[in-house]
């Protein structure tokens, strides 16, 4: 080597220069294309090839090409043709989650759940998990009713208090997803519903002889409309009886009955001797203006005597007709009669 650059003229080395510039620059661009070439080799070995340029564009817009090569090369596989790559682009430059609808609309083809590629990408760009929507539609889910542990509380019509826990059996209603209520509505409703049923119940025995009769009128309500999920069934695991509440709140009613009919009978005691007092006072003042009256009559006797409308002798028939009057009211009282 060193004996052919020391015979190479001047034109001969700037040709070996272009040439190992030639030979870096081949082996940088086949170094940085052999990723895509990769990728492109296997879509094309796969039976659904995507052009080499298209691949490189990916990268150029910040898309990673292995996401949406692997997830074209699934859906072509599964029989999901009409998905194209171009679908895939713009719903991960949307935000979506590629891998997750991919694998959820394959799971759905395979167990014939009506699914497109519109409403998929709906679910997804919504905040759903898609993927959870569909395997709870293929193998429904069991949610506990109250979730957060305890009993919900109904009291039936004889005032005895019902304690239930149950379980709800539910599926994903895909048409639904978007737009539908969540799991905390499903128990919500299904709480109402327990305690709409117990209450409706003339006695608690008839709760404990069939539980399947709440199950029954819960189901009846169609609670799982408006919903993101459909109910299979609503099954009673546990019930115990509480407290008697009808006879906690009749002993409530009858002392407060008794504190009203206590207050109402002082009110008219009080008004009573209220009555008694001002007719005591009407009696007094009557017996003043009869004192006053008495008082005046030796006046007006006195006054006569002196105007000559009244003799001596007048005087004595009226002293003799009072001592007559008296002696007979002494002869008509009784014997035992107080005296005035």
């Amino acid at each position: 080597m060193n004996y052919l650059l020391q015979t190479a003229s001047p034109s001969d080395m700037g040709i070996y220069f272009i040439m190992f510039l030639i030979a870096v620059i081949i082996v940088i661009v086949i170094g940085i294309l052999g990723k895509f070439v990769s990728l492109w080799f296997q879509a094309f070995v796969s039976g659904t090839p995507i052009p080499l340029f298209n691949i490189i564009g990916m990268s150029l817009r910040k898309i990673p090409p292995r996401v949406i090569v692997n997830a074209r090369i699934n859906l072509f596989k599964a029989g999901l043709k009409e998905i194209s790559v171009s679908d895939l682009e713009t719903h991960f430059l949307a935000g979506g989650h590629i891998a997750n609808v991919v694998e959820a609309l394959i799971a759905a083809d395979k167990a014939n759940i009506p699914l497109d590629w519109r409403r998929a990408t709906a679910i997804d760009l919504a905040g759903r998990n898609l993927k959870e929507a569909v395997q709870t539609s293929v193998n429904p889910r069991v949610i506990d009713c109250p979730s957060h542990g305890g009993y919900i509380t109904g009291v039936a019509k004889d005032g005895i208090q019902l304690n239930c826990h149950a379980r709800v059996t539910v599926r994903t209603n895909i048409a639904q997803l978007v737009g539908g209520a969540t799991e905390e509505t499903i128990i919500a409703r299904v709480g109402e519903g327990i305690v709409s049923a117990i209450g409706g119940c003339d006695n608690y025995k008839m709760v404990l002889e069939s539980p399947q009769r709440i199950s029954k009128l819960v189901l009846e309500k169609g609670l799982d409309s408006s919903t993101s999920f459909l109910i299979l069934s609503i099954d009673i695991v546990e019930i115990n009886l509480g407290e008697n509440v009808g006879a906690t709140l009749r002993t409530a009613q009858a002392e407060s009955d008794i504190r009203i009919a206590t207050a109402e009978a002082s009110k008219r005691r009080t008004m009573a001797e209220a009555v008694e007092q001002e007719n005591l006072a009407k009696i007094r003042d009557m017996e003043a203006k009869l004192v006053e009256a008495q008082a005046a009559v030796p006046l007006a006797m006195a006054e006569a005597f002196r105007s000559g409308r009244l003799g001596i002798m007048d005087y004595q028939r009226i002293q003799n007709i009072q001592s007559d009057t008296d002696m007979r009211n002494a002869i008509s009282k009784p014997e035992n009669a107080p005296n005035a």
